[in-house]
């Protein structure tokens, strides 16, 4: 109808300041239920976009907290497009913004309810992303039957293009941020190599030098959670019979990677240990790090053989980030470190290094519970890290970390470790200490 053909339309009493009904309360009830709702997604938005948009390693992941923030912004706009569709609508597509920002909160509040139902941890949050989906879905129910699509120029035009730009930027968020990572390439060198030894004619001893060495040389920058380098020194008894090679399957239970014919029983002990980089640090794509340390070892020595291991545990930083104070190390045997304290004669001396650990996508933050990083390093024991939910500030003072360490769910640990990208790597040398000596008298 032409609202101006006065032929056609008589207004008794108002004009277009003033709704024609006896139901005011109701519009502003629904004024109130649209604005609280829309202002939750709007801060559910922000929180989620903006820690990505600013501390993401990747551009896919900064990209997609920017997206989160632009739906924040649009969500804002909608807030005085409420007020104008239930009450003067001098705007045509105050209705239509309105339903762009429910299906914003519809779309977001499904996809944070099903990534918390994969782990169905609880946790305060799923409440209120509970209560914005059903908000949404009562919202859109509101719109839908008012069709405020009616006020967009062309409505099945603008429909089909925000389907489609949706559709396009979940695909290619989902390439970027899933595949990408999943085939860029991990490879690392490693090199734990003896140097020419060093000797003088009064002293008891001589030093070999220890070149360590390690390089990114992958497409994914990575955390070194904990390292370690370790120099064994081995006594081997001579076998003449020959039968070695059936001392691979081990006295008891276990079995060996390797077998000599000639070599008998082999005892070895640690005779130098230490760390690389140091717990925290990081590798980026193409970076490289080397040490070296001299090892003193006795002119008599009754080894035969030094073997040299570098290892340290890596995760991947497009995958997650850890605190900074995880770095700070925690003597275990210091009283005054409280929680962290366990005596020596029950748990050995280890340095602890704990920190929490953040996915790189705040969509993983939000749906569950806080993960946290254990790392153990001691020179005489090896060295442990995990992944897990446990959180050392949470537990009794006489209670041991150990104990609570070793009843952990080892089927969290495993997934926590593969979802971070944690594992290992390490390498090993070895030199005779007889060509160590004649090089050293030389």
């Amino acid at each position: 109808m032409d609202l101006d053909d006065r032929s056609r339309v008589h207004w008794r009493g108002g004009d277009s300041d003033v709704w024609p009904d006896d139901r005011g309360w109701r519009r502003r009830l629904v004024i109130a239920l649209m604005l609280v709702g829309l202002l939750g997604s709007l801060g559910l938005h922000a929180v989620i976009g903006w820690a990505d948009a600013l501390g993401a390693l990747t551009f896919a992941q900064r990209l997609v907290g920017v997206l989160f923030l632009l739906a924040g912004v649009v969500q804002a706009s909608a807030l005085p497009a409420v007020v104008d569709h239930w009450g003067r609508r001098q705007v045509k597509v105050s209705g239509a913004l309105v339903l762009l920002g429910v299906l914003m909160a519809l779309a977001t509040t499904s996809l944070l309810l099903f990534l918390w139902s994969q782990e169905r941890e609880f946790i305060a949050a799923v409440l209120i992303f509970l209560a914005l989906w059903l908000w949404s879905l009562w919202a859109l129910h509101v719109l839908v039957r008012e069709k405020v699509w009616r006020g967009i120029p062309h409505p099945k035009k603008f429909a089909a293009g925000v389907t489609v730009t949706a559709i396009l930027t979940s695909v290619s968020l989902g390439y970027s941020i899933l595949y990408q990572p999943i085939v860029a390439p991990m490879h690392f060198v490693l090199k734990a190599e003896f140097g020419k030894p060093y000797a003088d004619a009064d002293a008891p001893y001589f030093h070999v030098p220890l070149k360590l060495y390690a390089k990114n040389d992958g497409g994914i920058p990575v955390y070194l959670v904990v390292d370690d380098y370790t120099v064994f020194g081995y006594v081997s008894e001579f076998s003449k019979s020959g039968d070695g090679l059936a001392r691979w399957k081990g006295e008891e239970e276990g079995w060996y990677a390797e077998a000599q014919a000639f070599e008998g029983e082999t005892d070895g002990e640690i005779i130098a240990s230490g760390q690389f980089q140091g717990p925290g640090s990081t590798l980026a794509v193409g970076e490289e790090f080397r040490m070296e340390q001299m090892i003193m070892v006795p002119k008599g020595t009754k080894y035969e053989v030094l073997e040299a291991s570098l290892q340290f545990a890596i995760m991947r930083q497009d995958r997650g980030k850890l605190d900074d104070d995880f770095s700070y190390g925690r003597p275990s045997w210091d009283e005054s470190e409280g929680r962290y304290y366990c005596p020596p004669d029950d748990c050995g001396e280890h340095v602890i290094y704990h920190g929490r650990v953040r996915y790189n996508t705040n969509l993983i933050n939000v749906t569950r519970k806080p993960r946290y990083v254990a790392a153990f390093w001691s020179p005489e024991e090896a060295t442990d890290v995990f992944i897990s939910s446990f959180n050392f500030e949470k537990y009794k003072k006489s209670e041991s970390i150990y104990a609570i360490y070793e009843a952990l769910d080892e089927e969290e640990v495993q997934r926590e470790n593969a979802r971070y990208g944690l594992g290992w790597v390490t390498v090993n040398s070895e030199v005779s200490v007889k060509g160590l000596l004649k090089q050293a008298q030389s």
